[in-house]
C-alpha cells in the first residue's frame, strides 16, 4: 500500500502517539483533529517516496477533512492532483449540503484532477433516501463520479466512497468485515498520475558491526599498536621525538585501526531510510503477529466459533506482550540517557510530533559552497576590522590597560606534565562517544578497545605534551553546517551556523592541556574576577546573581541602572594568533614548551564542509579558535582578559560569560554627566576590540534600564546617545538564558518557562501510558523540572501571583505523573513524590548557594556578598555562624536581592543544617527541613 486514509482516527490535536507507532519505516503520515469534543478525524499514512504535500484548508463545520496535493516536478505548470479524505459526522445534513457543494466546486476550480475518499455517512444504496438523492444531484452538476457500488458497512449500507473528478481508479476492492479492527469495510484501488516523480534515495555508508566482528577486532588490533609503539620507542628517546616521528606514530596508529575494522566490517553503501518509529518491534513479537493472522484466516475460512476464540486470545496475548517489550524499550533507553537531555528531547519529539519529512540541505547547496560562505564572511570581518584598525591605533588610549603581568620564572607555566595512564582512562571514561568522520574507527568502539590499546596511544598524547607539538592530524576540523531553525529557508548558507567537529582523541588531548592550564590560571590568580565561562563554580546563575544583586540594591536606593549588552560579531573565529600568543606568554605567563604547543595547536589548521557525503576543499584556518573545540572557550578567555581591566579605568561594573559581556552602571539622573563614564568606557573598549581583531556589533547591542519610573523618565528624557548606541530602553532582553524586564519581575521569564514546560508536558502526557512511573518522572525531571529550576534563584522575594505560574507547571507534571484527577488534592501528591514546591526550591537554591560561599565553593563575587555576623561584645550568638541581614527600603527591590535574602534565610536555619561539614550533608538536612515546613 502506498497510501493508506483513515477516518474517525479519534486523534486530538498534536496527537501523534498512536499514529506514528502505526507508521511503518520510509513512511510519512498526516492528520486532521476535529476542532472541538471527541471523536471523528482523518489521517493518512504514505510512502516517503510520494511527492505529496499537506494543504492547509478552510474548517467547515459539518464535515472534517485533509488534501494532499501530488505536485508534478517535471513541469511545474501541470497542475497537481489533489488526493481528499473526508470524514462526515451523521445527523442533520442541510448545513453538509451547502458546505459540500462550495468545497467540491473550490476544489474543481483550482485543479484538473481530484480524488475524495471518506466515510459520508449517507446511504448511497438508497435510492430514493432525500439525502442521497441531494447528495448525487450535487456530484452530477460538478461532475464527480461516485465509484463505490456495495455495502460498504456491517449494516450493508454503503457509507464510504470513492468521489473522482478527472482521472480513473482501477482494481477497487472491499475486503470482507473484520469486527475486531472496525465496523466498515477496508477499500482498495489503483490510481494513476502521469509523469509521476519519486525521490531520489540517498545513500550513506556504514559498517555492520556485529558482536562477532567487534570480538575480532579487539583481539587483533593489539598486536598491530603494540608493535608500532615498540619500534617507535626503539628509534629514539620518547621525550625527545621529532615532529615527524610523532606524525608517523599517529599516522600508523590511525591507519591501522582503519585497516583493521574494513577487514572485518567494510564500508557498504546503503540506501538511507527513515528510522523505525516502532524500534521495540522484535522478532518475537513479529512471530506471534504472524500467527495471530495465520488465525485470522483459519476462522475466515472456516467461521468456527473455536477458531474465532483462538484468533480472539492470539491477538490478546500479541497485543500484551507488544505493550510489555515497548515499555522496557523506552525504559532502557531512558535511563541509559536520563543525563542526556538532547537525545530525550529527540525520543519524545519523533512519538509525539508529526512525522513529516525534516527540513535538510539542498542538494543545490555543495560543500564547496558552504566552504565559500564561511570563508568569506570572516574574511568580511577581518577587512572591516583593518578598514578601521589605522584610527583606532592613532586615537586608543587604552595601551595601559593591556599591559602585561610579571610572574616569577618559577611561577610560570613552562612545560605541561605528562599524563598517568590512571588519569588518561578517566578522561576518556567521562567523554562523549561522538565519533567524528575523521576518526579511524567509531568513538563507542574505541573506548571499548582502548584497555587493550594504551601504550600507543599514551605515548601520541605524553610525546605532544612533552616535545610541544600538536600531531598535524589533530589539527583538521569537518564542518557540518547546521541550520539555525527550523522555519528559515534551507536554500539559504546565511542561515546554517557551522559546527566544527574535531578527531575524538584531539579533544582527550585538548582536556589534558585545559586541565593544566586551568590549575596554572587557578593557581596564580590570573582568571578575570568577573568572568564566569567555564569555570569551576562558575556558572551563568552565579553571573547573573551577581548583575541582579547590584542592580535591585540600587534601585532600592533610588538609583537607576543601565544595563549594556554587548554583541561581538563571530567572535571566536576572528580571534588574531599572533595577538593570542602574546596574551598566552605575557599576561598568563606560559612560555617554554608550553608556549610551542600552543604555536604548534594554532598553526598549519586546517578545515573542510562535509555535506552530502561530500567534502570540500580544504581550507587553512588563519584565525580564530575552533568553537567545537575544548580549548577554544578557555583560549578566548585568555584573549579577552585585558577588557576587564579597561572597564575598571571607568568604574564601571561589569560581568563577562565567555563572549557575552555585559555593562551596567547606577547612577542619578540628576548628576551632571551623568553618562559620560560609560559613554567613555564603551569608546575604549570599542578602540580595544579594534586592535584586537574584534568586530563590536552595535546594531545588536542592547540595553536596558531599570529603576523607579520617575528617575527613568528623567534619564530618557534628553535621549542620550552611548557612543553611536542609542539610549532606547528595551522592554525586555535576553541574558544568558534568562529574559529581564525592565521592572526586574522576570515575568517574562516565568511565561517562556512555563510556556515550554507545558509543551513538554503535554508530549510526555501523550506517551504516559506507555511509561512507567519511575521512566516518566526522569522525562520530567530532564523537561520540566530543569527549567524550574534554571536560575531560580533569581526569583528569591518575587510576588506569590510570579512563583505561583511555576507552581502550577510542577502541580500539572504531578497530575501526569501520577495519573490524578484534576480536582484532586495536590500538596499530598506533591508530599508522596519527595518533590519541594517552589518557592521552597527557589529557597534551596539560594541557601545551597549561600552554603557554598561560606566553604570556598562559589565565586569571590557571590562570597563577597554576605557578611559574617560578629557583636560588638562576646555573646553566644557569635559563634552561631549568623550572617548580617543588610537595611532595605524597599521590599520589591532591595528584598529580592541575594544579599538580604541569603542571610534573612540563612538565619532561620536550626544550627544542625548551618554545622553540616560537607555539601552532602548539607543538602540532605536542607531538604528534610524544608521539606518539614513545606508540608507540616
Amino acid at each position: 500500500i502506498s497510501l493508506l486514509s483513515l477516518t474517525e482516527s479519534w486523534l486530538q490535536q498534536e496527537d501523534y502517539v498512536s499514529l506514528n507507532e502505526s507508521t511503518p519505516s520510509n513512511y510519512l503520515n498526516h492528520h486532521i483533529a476535529r476542532s472541538t469534543g471527541r471523536g471523528g478525524g482523518v489521517a493518512t499514512i504514505f510512502h516517503s517516496d510520494l511527492l505529496i504535500s499537506p494543504l492547509p484548508i478552510t474548517g467547515y463545520s459539518s464535515f472534517e477533512h485533509l488534501i494532499l496535493s501530488f505536485p508534478n516536478q517535471d513541469c511545474k505548470a501541470v497542475k497537481p492532483l489533489l488526493f481528499v479524505v473526508l470524514y462526515r459526522r451523521p445527523g442533520p445534513y442541510s448545513e453538509f449540503l451547502d458546505q459540500i457543494s462550495d468545497f467540491l466546486s473550490d476544489l474543481v476550480l483550482n485543479t484538473d484532477k481530484v480524488i475524495v475518499v471518506g466515510d459520508f455517512n449517507i446511504h448511497v444504496d438508497i435510492e430514493n433516501d432525500s439525502l442521497n438523492v441531494a447528495f448525487s444531484n450535487i456530484l452530477d452538476s460538478i461532475g464527480f463520479t461516485q465509484r463505490i457500488h456495495s455495502s460498504t458497512h456491517y449494516c450493508h449500507h454503503t457509507l464510504d466512497l470513492v468521489l473522482t473528478y478527472g482521472t480513473e481508479c482501477e482494481d477497487i476492492t472491499i475486503f470482507p468485515h473484520n469486527p475486531v479492527l472496525s465496523d466498515h469495510f477496508l477499500i482498495t484501488f489503483e490510481f494513476f498520475i502521469t509523469e509521476f516523480s519519486r525521490r531520489e534515495s540517498k545513500f550513506h555508508y556504514s559498517r555492520s558491526l556485529s558482536d562477532n566482528a567487534v570480538a575480532s577486532f579487539k583481539s587483533t588490533v593489539p598486536s598491530l599498536l603494540s608493535s608500532a609503539s615498540q619500534r617507535h620507542v626503539a628509534e629514539g628517546n620518547i621525550f625527545s621525538s621529532s615532529p615527524t616521528q610523532i606524525d608517523a606514530l599517529v599516522h600508523h596508529v590511525n591507519s591501522s585501526l582503519h585497516v583493521a575494522l574494513d577487514d572485518l566490517a567494510p564500508l557498504k553503501k546503503k540506501v538511507i531510510r527513515d528510522r523505525k518509529l516502532a524500534p521495540w518491534f522484535n522478532s518475537h513479537l513479529r512471530v506471534l503477529k504472524q500467527n495471530s493472522r495465520k488465525l485470522e484466516r483459519t476462522w475466515r475460512s472456516t467461521h468456527h466459533e473455536e477458531a474465532y476464540l483462538s484468533w480472539k486470545n492470539s491477538l490478546v496475548l500479541y497485543k500484551n506482550k507488544l505493550r510489555q517489550t515497548r515499555t522496557a524499550y523506552f525504559s532502557a533507553l531512558i535511563e541509559e540517557n536520563k543525563h542526556n537531555p538532547k537525545f530525550l528531547f529527540s525520543t519524545v519529539a519523533k512519538l509525539t510530533h508529526n512525522h513529516s519529512s525534516e527540513p535538510s540541505i539542498p542538494l543545490a547547496l555543495s560543500s564547496n559552497d558552504f566552504m565559500g560562505f564561511f570563508t568569506s564572511k570572516i574574511n568580511s570581518i577581518r577587512n572591516k576590522i583593518f578598514s578601521i584598525l589605522p584610527n583606532a591605533i592613532s586615537s586608543s588610549s587604552v595601551s595601559e590597560a593591556a599591559s602585561e603581568v610579571t610572574l616569577e620564572p618559577h611561577l610560570c607555566l613552562n612545560c605541561f606534565d605528562p599524563v598517568e595512564l590512571s588519569d588518561l582512562s578517566k578522561i576518556l571514561a567521562s567523554s562523549k562517544p561522538s565519533t567524528c568522520i575523521l576518526d579511524p574507527i567509531p568513538t563507542k568502539l574505541f573506548k571499548e578497545a582502548f584497555p587493550l590499546v594504551t601504550a600507543p596511544i599514551l605515548d601520541i598524547i605524553n610525546l605532544s605534551l612533552v616535545n610541544g607539538y600538536v600531531p598535524q592530524d589533530f589539527k583538521v576540523a569537518v564542518i557540518k553546517p547546521s541550520l539555525k531553525k527550523p522555519s528559515l529557508d534551507p536554500d539559504d548558507p546565511m542561515n546554517y551556523r557551522p559546527i566544527s567537529n574535531l578527531p575524538f582523541l584531539s579533544k582527550v588531548l585538548e582536556k589534558i592541556v585545559s586541565i593544566q592550564v586551568c590549575e596554572h590560571l587557578n593557581t596564580n590568580a590570573l582568571f578575570e574576577e568577573f568572568q564566569s565561562g567555564f569555570r569551576e563554580y562558575h556558572s551563568t546563575e552565579t553571573a547573573l546573581v551577581r548583575v541582579t544583586n547590584d542592580i535591585l540594591m540600587a534601585s532600592d536606593k533610588n538609583l537607576v541602572s543601565v544595563l549594556v549588552l554587548l554583541d561581538l560579531s563571530a567572535a571566536f573565529d576572528t580571534v588574531d594568533h599572533n595577538v593570542l600568543l602574546e596574551r598566552l606568554e605575557h599576561v598568563v605567563g606560559i612560555k617554554g614548551t608550553a608556549l610551542g604547543w600552543f604555536k604548534s595547536y594554532l598553526s598549519d589548521r586546517f578545515h573542510f564542509v562535509n555535506v552530502h557525503d561530500k567534502s570540500s576543499s580544504y581550507s587553512r584556518v588563519t584565525c580564530g579558535v575552533p568553537q567545537g573545540s575544548v580549548l577554544g572557550p578557555i583560549l578566548f578567555t585568555i584573549y579577552m582578559l585585558p577588557i576587564g581591566k579597561i572597564i575598571r579605568q571607568h568604574g564601571i561594573n561589569f560581568h563577562c560569560y565567555a563572549d557575552d559581556t555585559q555593562l551596567y552602571l547606577s547612577i542619578n539622573p540628576d548628576e551632571p554627566n551623568r553618562l559620560g563614564r560609560l559613554q567613555a568606557c564603551l569608546e575604549d573598549i570599542k578602540h580595544w576590540m579594534t586592535l584586537n581583531f574584534l568586530l563590536l556589533n552595535q546594531d545588536k547591542t542592547e540595553v536596558l534600564i531599570f529603576g523607579p519610573e520617575i528617575q527613568k523618565r528623567k534619564l530618557l528624557s534628553q535621549s542620550p546617545d552611548l557612543n553611536g548606541i542609542t539610549l532606547i530602553s528595551e522592554n525586555k532582553v535576553r541574558n544568558l538564558g534568562v529574559i529581564f524586564d525592565q521592572d526586574m519581575s522576570f515575568k517574562s521569564q516565568v511565561k517562556q518557562v512555563c510556556r515550554i514546560s507545558f509543551f513538554h508536558l503535554r508530549n510526555i502526557a501523550k506517551i504516559r501510558s506507555i511509561l512507567s512511573r519511575t521512566d516518566a518522572e526522569k522525562l520530567v525531571h530532564a523537561f520540566i523540572t530543569s527549567r524550574l529550576d534554571y536560575c531560580n534563584s533569581l526569583l528569591s522575594g518575587s510576588p506569590q501571583n510570579v512563583v505561583k505560574s511555576l507552581q502550577l507547571v510542577q502541580n500539572a507534571a504531578a497530575r501526569v505523573l501520577m495519573r490524578i484527577k484534576k480536582r484532586d488534592h495536590i500538596s499530598p501528591v506533591l508530599a508522596s513524590l519527595h518533590w519541594l514546591p517552589v518557592k521552597f526550591r527557589i529557597d534551596f537554591k539560594i541557601l545551597l548557594l549561600t552554603y557554598k560561599a561560606l566553604n570556598n565553593q562559589a565565586p569571590s563575587y557571590i562570597s563577597d556578598l554576605i557578611v559574617p555576623y560578629v557583636p560588638n561584645r562576646a555573646l553566644r550568638s557569635q559563634t552561631a555562624g549568623f550572617l548580617v541581614v543588610p537595611r532595605i527600603s524597599k521590599t520589591r527591590m532591595g528584598g529580592r536581592s541575594f544579599s538580604y535574602q541569603a542571610p534573612l534565610l540563612w538565619n532561620q536555619l536550626p544550627a544542625l543544617v548551618r554545622e553540616a561539614d560537607t555539601l552532602s550533608t548539607f543538602k540532605i538536612r536542607l531538604k528534610t527541613f524544608l521539606f518539614d515546613r513545606a508540608y507540616s
